[in-house]
């Protein structure tokens, strides 16, 4: 049986992300590294529904060396330890399919886990996350946390947060598990 799943941005969704000068960066370090307010709860309750929930994140940073990939493990293995998740797919190569907006990693996701792509939401903060999952087939929300880029693709939903983004997903189900886009 294919399931249904969430797929989450990790900085700017999940954690909060260092802004500069209307930019997201991801955290720097361990310390600076902090859950966005209603995180643990909205993912409990998109579990308690039966989702399953992938973390999908570009970090770039990493092969630039800007970034220390052993502190990136770190932060994710506090989000394993603190949050129900299914899994965590990371991308450092921008050539990658699995980079997004190529939807590499959620395909990936879905064979490794049994998703079902088509019942499946992509939550996200930046252009690229709404990109990646229409290019996946998934229902899409945007959390708009105002920065200074624009979309390229409209998504199916916009929030200010992932409370909100699971509010919207639970809304739209259905039967459990099953979302239905909305009409363009």
């Amino acid at each position: 049986m294919s399931h249904a799943a969430v797929f989450l941005d990790r900085d700017g969704v999940i954690n909060r992300a260092i802004v500069r000068n209307g930019k997201p960066y991801p955290p720097p370090d361990l310390d600076s590294f902090e859950l966005l307010p209603g995180v643990a709860d909205a993912l409990t309750r998109l579990k308690g529904a039966g989702y399953r929930l992938v973390v999908v994140t570009n970090q770039p940073d990493i092969v630039r060396g800007t970034q220390d990939g052993k502190v990136v493990e770190a932060m994710h293995d506090r989000l394993r330890a603190e949050l129900p998740l299914d899994g965590i797919e990371m991308c450092c190569d921008e050539t990658s399919d699995r980079y997004k907006p190529q939807p590499g990693m959620l395909r990936d996701a879905a064979r490794d886990l049994g998703i079902d792509l088509s019942r499946s939401a992509m939550v996200g903060d930046r252009w690229r996350d709404v990109d990646c999952g229409k290019a996946a087939g998934c229902f899409t929300i945007f959390i708009d946390r105002g920065y200074a880029e624009s979309l390229r693709a409209a998504p199916d939903a916009v929030c200010d947060g992932l409370p909100a983004a699971v509010d919207v997903i639970l809304d739209r189900i259905s039967q459990p598990t099953t979302l239905t886009q909305v009409p363009q």
